[in-house]
């Protein structure tokens, strides 16, 4: 199970990456290369504290994975062509991202 865990936090460094590429090369306007970039920036920062602490932090590094792929893809989405309406869903991963900051801080703390 933490295997499969590390394996989703190495893809999603990997997509995070794709997308910023993308967004630097690819993308149809400017709005379109920002959310592209900010998608990336926060899924490849978020995947790396998931890498990192996966091993004494599991439920954290877990919501870190799922809150920044949430934020990041619903942001691709958008780039993609998506309805607009996926702006309101991104605040969701944002929130789990901060979420999984306070667990981790809170488990360092008891320790």
């Amino acid at each position: 199970d933490r295997n499969l865990w590390l394996g989703m936090g190495a893809i999603s460094g990997l997509i995070s990456v794709a997308a910023g590429a993308f967004g630097a090369h690819g993308a149809s306007g400017p709005q379109e290369a920002e959310w592209l970039r900010t998608g990336g920036v926060y899924q490849l920062v978020h995947a790396v504290a998931a890498l990192a602490i996966m091993g004494f932090a599991r439920g954290p590094a877990i919501m870190l994975l799922v809150g920044g792929a949430i934020f990041a893809v619903t942001l691709y989405a958008m780039a993609l062509g998506a309805p607009k309406w996926l702006g309101a869903v991104t605040p969701i991963g944002g929130t789990l991202i901060i979420i999984g900051w306070l667990w981790a801080a809170w488990i360092y703390w008891r320790a």
